[in-house]
């Protein structure tokens, strides 16, 4: 299985680590960051995908 990528909120430092998800917000751990729902936000900073960058 290839690794899952992590991808950070470029304005705010906020880390999408696909192993933990975001469960408060609807994802699953195991979720890679391309099948995330489009609607998703930064969880810090309220930023949409667009705002992140691959680590």
């Amino acid at each position: 299985m290839a690794e899952l990528k992590k991808y950070v909120c470029g304005p705010c430092g906020y880390v999408y680590d696909p192993e933990i998800g975001d469960p408060d917000n609807g994802v699953a751990p195991g979720t890679p960051f391309e099948e995330i729902p489009e609607d998703w936000v930064c969880p810090i900073c309220g930023l949409g995908k667009d705002a992140f960058e691959e680590e």
